[in-house]
């Protein structure tokens, strides 16, 4: 499985009742094929999938997979602090046609490394679908430690870390020591060019839901040795970033997405939208990044 350098972990739009708005879903999964997204990620952080019911996970992850309809790839969020009910959600993945599965570290349980591997040898072991480790310590309250991450990546069908630890040490730490063909995604937007320079694939991103034409740039002139570039662009987008991770995740996003024609503001508690004054702080860095943009999407 192949996520390609910018896969998006795609946001859940809400309408005013609080129920999925499927026409919308499809306007945003068709944004972001024709806006720099290689693969997206459905029912992830950014979905906020710990609101959703069993049977609306099952319902936005056939009916992302429908719409795609095999254009780029599709993996579909699993993880659970339950190993069983983790094994039980993979299984019915594979009967839908998605790519992968995305597999986050137990929460709430804290479970030390061995019982880390464990899960997810087990996971890994009831699918042959590839399997994405996701580590975001932030939000399990365990991080999945290099040496750990590195073991798993000797089991034939884990191929694919999200690291959103933070930590470029424990990123390059598990570079040096798996085989080329396992691949190591920041989870972190701000850290998308510095993994790369440090031998990463690509992100898996928030940001690309209103910039993934820009990050594709950015990856496009890293790749080719216009690093200078690669660092102007990583330059211009860190502020807007920044901005997008100023309330809880996927609130500013949400936010976000007006300046690309969604209105999709609508989050399920216990999230609760953008107050007045972060919308002005957000529309003044927007502004200022479209004039940064504007410069170098003409010079590049």
């Amino acid at each position: 499985m192949d996520l390609g350098r910018i896969a998006t972990a795609m946001i859940t739009p809400f309408d005013a009742n609080g129920e999925i708005d499927y026409d919308v879903a499809e306007g945003i999964i068709e944004h972001l094929i024709q806006s720099g997204t290689d693969s997206i990620v459905v029912c992830g952080t950014t979905g906020e999938t710990p609101t959703l019911t069993i049977e609306e996970k099952r319902s936005i992850i056939e009916f992302t997979i429908k719409t795609v309809n095999k254009r780029i790839p599709v993996v579909a969020g699993v993880g659970y602090n339950d190993t069983a009910y983790t094994i039980g959600a993979a299984q019915w993945v594979e009967t839908t046609g998605a790519d992968g599965i995305m597999v986050v570290a137990p929460f709430y349980n804290k479970p030390n490394q061995r019982g880390i591997y464990a899960h997810f040898e087990a996971v890994a072991k009831a699918t042959s679908l590839p399997v994405v480790i996701y580590n975001v310590p932030g939000r399990t309250g365990v991080n999945i430690s290099a040496e750990t991450t590195i073991a798993l990546s000797k089991i034939p069908n884990i191929r694919i870390v999200k690291e959103a630890s933070g930590s470029l040490d424990q990123m390059t730490e598990i570079l040096g020591n798996v085989s080329d063909d396992f691949h190591v995604y920041s989870g972190d937007d701000s850290l998308t060019l510095p993994l790369l320079a440090a031998g990463g694939r690509g992100v898996i991103s928030v940001a690309s839901h209103v910039v993934g034409d820009d990050m594709q740039l950015m990856v496009r002139a890293f790749d080719e040795g216009r690093h200078e570039v690669a660092a102007e662009i990583h330059q211009a987008l860190l502020p807007l970033i920044r901005e997008l991770f100023v309330s809880p995740n996927p609130v500013p996003v949400k936010y976000a997405m007006s300046k690309v024609g969604f209105d999709v503001e609508h989050v399920r508690l216990p999230l609760v939208s953008l107050r007045d004054e972060d919308k002005v702080d957000f529309d003044r860095v927007w502004n200022e990044y479209q004039k940064k943009a504007a410069s170098f999407r003409a010079r590049y």
